[in-house]
């Protein structure tokens, strides 16, 4: 072969090489980022896989370090007791933040209502049944006054629930006089307010009626917000509240009766929190505002509206008692516990950022 067609030849292949392989790469990052995509929608279709998966490897973390101290039935039942009421919190804050709000005012409205309950029983000597339902009518009130502040004063929801949190926790202290009601006088003359700490044992497992109470309520909405055209518009207004007002939903009624709903939840979570802890105390439940938040964000709930499941919720606060019961059977620590429930929900929100992606 002659220099020239030795050149020319070489030429060619050099050629060849530069357009072959810029597509041998394509192709290879096209496969990889693929295999990412097909798992970013997978995650995305699926906002409760991650919590269970946590969940689950949590679980099976602390059997092997614990053996069959923690996977008594006892044991386990024993974690859905501690987190029923954050539950059951947690499906309200839920159901706000879905529309793109978060409501502050959650643990307040809840100890407020439980002590409406038990005031108007004890000072007032209405029968139990009717301070019950002031009770949910209280947190109805405090629901729909967040829900008409957001929805048609366009308010902020992070300033108008931080308000009425306050208001609520002051309100609370001065009208309960920061009295306590004995469990004793409950028992004795107004049980049915006890009624959610009552127990079903099956076998060594122990269901209090509140544990009960929350997966029904978990089941429930997690039904009407997969089924029904309410549930539907509860992720459209969260999504694109423009959209969805273009779609022909009333987002302002839609928001309002969001937060209305909220508040009866909250109420309801309050009476189960006289069944908790026995009493009715002005004191009670002064973080559950903030662990239901970290139930929702650990459950993989999108902090920016319309992506998630309520079962991911109850997943995020299995997890949650997971690691306290499991590091205090190891008899670490508490700190450890929120040392690595901090972890989780900066964990939770980087992972959201990521799985957001896909719609970009």
């Amino acid at each position: 072969m002659s220099e020239p067609q030795a050149a020319s030849h070489s030429g060619n292949d050099y050629e060849t090489a530069l357009t072959s392989s810029p597509t041998t790469i394509a192709a290879f990052d096209t496969h990889e980022k693929g295999a990412l995509r097909k798992v970013q929608h997978f995650l995305h279709s699926n906002p409760a896989a991650v919590p269970l998966i946590v969940l689950v490897l949590s679980i099976a973390f602390f059997g092997m370090a614990l053996g069959g101290k923690f996977f008594s039935a006892f044991t386990l039942t024993l974690i859905l007791q501690q987190v029923a009421i954050v539950g059951i919190v947690g499906a309200a804050q839920t159901l706000v933040i879905l529309t793109a709000g978060i409501d502050l005012s959650v643990g307040a409205i809840m100890v407020l209502s439980s002590v409406i309950m038990g005031q108007f029983t004890f000072r007032y000597g209405l029968p139990p049944t009717v301070a019950i339902m002031a009770g949910f009518a209280v947190g109805a009130l405090c629901g729909w006054i967040n829900g008409i502040l957001v929805a048609r004063m366009k308010l902020p929801p992070f300033i108008v629930t931080l308000g009425m949190w306050q208001i609520v926790l002051a309100s609370n202290f001065l009208y309960s006089a920061n009295e306590t009601i004995r469990s004793q006088d409950i028992a004795q003359n107004a049980p049915i307010l006890q009624f959610f700490g009552e127990n079903l044992r099956i076998g060594g497992a122990v269901l209090t009626y509140g544990v009960i109470a929350m997966v029904l309520l978990v089941a429930l909405l997690w039904y009407v917000l997969n089924n029904t055209a309410w549930g539907r518009h509860v992720y459209a207004v969260g999504d694109d509240p423009d959209a969805a007002e273009l779609a022909g939903v009333n987002v302002r009624r839609m928001l309002i009766s969001v937060y209305t709903l909220s508040g009866i939840i909250c109420a309801f979570a309050g009476w189960a929190l006289i069944g908790r802890i026995g009493s009715v105390s002005p004191t009670a439940g002064q973080f559950t505002n903030i662990e239901s938040i970290t139930a929702v964000v650990i459950g993989g709930l999108s902090l920016f509206g319309g992506r998630g499941s309520i079962l991911g919720m109850l997943f995020g606060a299995l997890i949650v008692g997971v690691f306290s019961l499991g590091l205090r059977l190891v008899g670490t620590d508490p700190q450890w516990t929120y040392l690595l429930i901090g972890v989780l929900i900066i964990a939770a929100v980087a992972i959201d950022q990521w799985i957001r992606k896909v719609a970009s």
